[in-house]
């Protein structure tokens, strides 16, 4: 591709980043599918990131202005560390709409945060069934996994992630490292 498509192309993506999003944006936004194809196919770590970006966008999305609201004030609770406080925030936004992958996803961010890795587990499976091609939830059972001292199971969820999103420098990282430190046993 020359370097002026290559320019054209970064342009189409930035722009796509900053366009509103329709009020289906959540795990089950149309433009998902695009973003994903686009995401495996570009060698472009610039680009991937700009991709990665527009996706967690979307994931985070909500056509309820209060769930709106609540996500806004769960990451603030999570930045802060008041970990109940984002617990129950997030807790709301599940009560709320139980279809909205993202709730599920951040409150097991905050379990795992917390070491509550079964909770956190719990939470990920339900984010898995909304939305499978969750990189962020697949990732961070692989972490959980590692936490809990099960190498296998954590390799398992870092090669799964990966076939998501090939763009995770810290998860291959992850799985190199377990792979030469366990070798045979995976």
């Amino acid at each position: 591709m020359s370097s002026v498509l290559r320019l054209i192309y970064k342009a189409v993506i930035l722009s796509l980043f900053f366009l509103t999003t329709s009020l289906m944006s959540d795990q089950n936004d149309p433009q998902l599918d695009l973003l994903f194809d686009r995401l495996q196919a570009t060698q472009d770590s610039n680009e991937a990131q700009i991709i990665i970006q527009k996706i967690w966008f979307v994931w985070y999305q909500h056509e309820n202005q209060e769930i709106e609201y609540l996500m806004e004030q769960g990451e603030v609770s999570m930045r802060r560390s008041d970990y109940e406080q984002a617990i129950g925030i997030y807790s709301r936004v599940i009560s709320i709409d139980p279809e909205f992958a993202e709730g599920w996803n951040r409150r097991a961010t905050i379990y795992y945060l917390m070491e509550e890795y079964d909770l956190s587990t719990q939470d990920v499976e339900k984010t898995l069934t909304l939305e499978p091609r969750h990189f962020g939830a697949l990732s961070g059972q692989g972490l959980i996994y590692l936490k809990q001292e099960k190498p296998k199971l954590a390799v398992k969820f870092f090669k799964q992630a990966l076939k998501v999103n090939p763009h995770m420098l810290n998860i291959r990282r992850n799985l190199e490292a377990l792979e030469e430190n366990i070798g045979d046993v995976i």
